[in-house]
């Protein structure tokens, strides 16, 4: 039973993503929520100026649909599966997702509707975000699945004491924020989380976590319907209300599987995408103008090389698979 409701997620999930955006797209371009060009990014982007953003809508409503669905065929042919902290988990996962979708979506809002280019301030995203993080964390402790010990290769258990809690801070808001970045070109950050999803499923098929597993299913069959509209050319973006509600998802199963370790390998592609951001401003300002790379994030750099999208999106998403390969490598290691 659990695997039929596995399959019947990711089956709705990719079916009503892929049939709202025939209803969606064509809302948002009547409202007229279009992208510019400064929020895109780079100048030869200019062709994209106008193309609908928070087309991310469209993989929330059919993870959601799927979500229940799953879990009521759950509920009714392995009822024993639920109630336990695995399902807790599950609900503090969605939690986090939609948490952190709901400041991508104010965002969002604040720049297409009040014409405000630059979306909330930042000491507003980073108040929001703190307030979830601290949601999300207070919630777990109260499930009895946080912990303050990690598993690190070659070290083994590792028990960070109170230094666990501002380093959680760091990593979940980190996480999101980088999810964020990457999602700069057409594509990219739906293949890439597609990829990061199915690893979350194995991961938590192995562990047993099978509740769990009902978001991964989820979200990578409503990410394969989206990409039929964000796919190059991308016909929608999914704006800051998709890409925060994956990150707060990426984050949020980590913590809820009480392995938030495997975020380090599930969101290899991301953290590599704001460790250019932060490795670029400093050599910035500490030699006075000078750069590393071409741009950052550094999806823009191959661009600049003569990268297409389609061979980013493609080689992005190898080497998250290559991470994710890793990941469970290291979960059979040191977890089975």
């Amino acid at each position: 039973m659990a695997r039929y409701a596995l399959i019947l997620a990711a089956a709705c999930g990719f079916m009503i993503s892929a049939v709202s955006g025939l209803f969606i797209v064509p809302f948002l371009h009547k409202l007229h929520f279009g992208q510019t060009i400064k929020e895109i990014g780079p100048t030869w982007h200019n062709k994209k100026q106008g193309t609908p953003t928070m087309g991310g809508l469209c993989f929330i409503l059919g993870t959601v649909f799927a979500v229940c669905l799953a879990l009521t065929s759950l509920l009714h042919g392995s009822p024993e599966l639920m109630g336990g902290p695995d399902s807790r988990g599950l609900y503090l996962a969605i939690f986090s997702a939609f948490g952190f979708g709901l400041i991508g979506f104010l965002d969002d809002f604040i720049k297409v509707v009040k014409k405000r280019n630059l979306g909330l301030r930042a000491w507003q995203k980073i108040a929001g975000q703190l307030l979830v993080t601290t949601a999300l964390l207070a919630g777990l402790w109260m499930n009895g699945t946080l912990s303050t010990s990690i598993t690190l290769p070659f070290f083994g258990m590792v028990d960070f004491g109170i230094l666990f809690y501002p380093l959680s801070y760091i990593l979940i808001i980190g996480v999101v924020n980088a999810v964020n970045l990457t999602d700069g070109i057409d594509g990219l950050c739906s293949c890439v989380t597609f990829v990061s999803m199915l690893g979350f499923l194995t991961l938590v098929s192995f562990l047993g976590q099978f509740v769990m597993s009902v978001l991964p299913a989820a979200l990578a069959g409503s990410l394969a319907g989206f990409l039929i509209w964000n796919f190059y050319p991308a016909k929608t973006f999914m704006g800051d209300t998709g890409s925060m509600f994956l990150g707060g998802a990426v984050a949020g199963l980590g913590y809820a599987m009480g392995r938030p370790e495997i975020l380090f390998f599930f969101g290899a592609v991301y953290i590599w995408e704001a460790a250019t951001v932060v490795i670029q401003v400093t050599y910035f300002k500490l030699t006075h103008g000078k750069r590393i790379f071409k741009m950052t994030p550094i999806h823009h750099s191959f661009e600049m090389r003569g990268w297409s999208e389609v061979k980013i999106d493609c080689v992005f998403s190898f080497i998250a698979f290559g991470a994710a390969a890793l990941g469970v490598l290291f979960a059979y290691v040191y977890y089975l």
